[in-house]
């Protein structure tokens, strides 16, 4: 458990940022960091061209991402409520680096899921820490301002990261000499001067004296509160899963399925579905949450039809203004998820609860996707796309109404 701080109690001579820029600091390595998880998405062909793997195995690398993820969710996404959340937050970027240097230094696939796995265990444990230290800061610095504010900063701070990550190795991979080279030194850059930024960052929480008990991650929540987290969680899940297959397999479904092997294009079609999902946020921010939520689910579900009709056809065109509009019914749906879960959570177990929203997010992010891999070694691509769609269609439509309903 930890003690959120009054501003009088938070001083420190050794923080040079106030709150106010200290939350945009914070918000910034966020954003380089999520960026960084979804470069290699435009290379993953590139490195199957150069060695000759399956594309099964191109599931298993992204895979490792995930389970990275969820692993650290799991045992440390909440310890920030009581190490405190710039100590943790500085410790998830550096482990980013350290990603970043096995990629450039260890290229073939063992040193390709090292390096993936240790990028996901960084972005488990910064995920929840810096949704929960940027509401803070914010509240610190405004207190005047509607909480769902530095929410909405968050989630779109979260998504575009993750748009312009293969954007920006999608162009690299299409004009520079060293594609598989040139991203990761960008990036360990960026990742090196945002450590700098965070141990400059003011601390929100107290570091108790006497530490609880280890253990790992639950949902520290009231039993009547649990059925409303639950219901965002598998909304978050579903929601996530549309991520995982833009992040992983699109452009070999853009290569083998629509003939469209431009590696720059495999880019901007998977930045242009996270961008959307961002947009979105922005675009009905003022609307009433459960109107966002029947408009994100009918968005991910005439999206996801979409995406699966433009496989079956095939249709470029259809296949990414699906994708395009599933991305920001993605957007409508996390927002409405992890506004929930902060809404139930006290300020003490505020970075647990979030841990556990995106464990289970998480999860979406992974368990789909490597189903669909197994399914691509064993049926068409597109059948595989379609059933991937259908059933995460149904889960969708299980989920959202009944976040809904509350």
């Amino acid at each position: 458990m930890s003690t959120t701080l009054t501003p009088s109690r938070l001083a420190d001579s050794r923080v040079r940022f106030a709150h106010q820029p200290g939350f945009w600091v914070i918000a910034t390595a966020f954003l380089i960091t999520m960026a960084f998880s979804t470069v290699p998405t435009p290379l993953y062909a590139l490195y199957q061209r150069r060695d000759g793997f399956p594309t099964y195995l191109i599931t298993i690398i992204f895979a490792a991402y995930a389970v990275g993820v969820m692993v650290s969710l799991y045992l440390a996404g909440h310890v920030s409520d009581w190490l405190g959340r710039r100590r943790v937050a500085l410790l998830a970027v550096l482990a980013e680096a350290v990603a970043a240097a096995i990629f450039l230094i260890w290229p073939d696939v063992p040193g390709l899921l090292l390096a993936r796995f240790i990028s996901g265990v960084g972005v488990g444990v910064l995920t929840a820490t810096a949704t929960a230290h940027l509401s803070e800061l914010r509240k610190i610095a405004r207190p005047e301002e509607d909480p769902s504010r530095s929410a909405l900063i968050s989630s779109m701070v979260n998504l575009g990261g993750l748009a312009f990550g293969p954007l920006v190795g999608g162009i690299l991979a299409q004009y520079v000499a060293s594609p598989l080279e040139r991203p990761y030194e960008i990036f360990l850059v960026l990742l090196l001067l945002s450590a700098v930024g965070i141990a400059l960052v003011p601390e929100t929480v107290e570091r108790l004296e006497e530490r609880p008990a280890y253990r790992p991650q639950r949902v520290a929540l009231p039993a009547a509160a649990k059925p409303l987290f639950f219901a965002s969680a598998i909304g978050a899940f579903a929601a996530f899963s549309i991520f995982g297959l833009f992040t992983s397999l699109a452009p070999t479904f853009l290569a083998g399925v629509l003939h469209q092997p431009s590696r720059i294009l495999a880019g901007v079609v998977t930045f242009a579905v996270f961008i959307a999902g961002a947009a979105s946020q922005v675009i009905f921010v003022k609307m009433e949450r459960r109107n966002q939520l029947r408009l994100g689910l009918a968005f991910m579900s005439v999206g996801l039809v979409g995406i699966a009709i433009g496989g079956l056809i095939p249709s470029l065109a259809l296949f990414v203004i699906g994708g395009v509009i599933a991305g920001a019914g993605v957007g409508l749906v996390f927002r409405g998820a992890v506004a929930t879960a902060a809404s139930l959570a006290d300020a003490g177990s505020r970075g647990e609860v979030l841990a556990a929203l995106f464990l289970i997010a998480y999860a979406g992010l992974a368990l789909p996707v490597l189903a669909i891999g197994l399914g691509i070694a064993l049926l068409p691509a597109a059948t595989a796309l379609l059933i991937f769609s259908v059933l995460i269609l149904i889960l969708v439509n299980a989920a959202v109404p009944r976040m809904i309903k509350h």
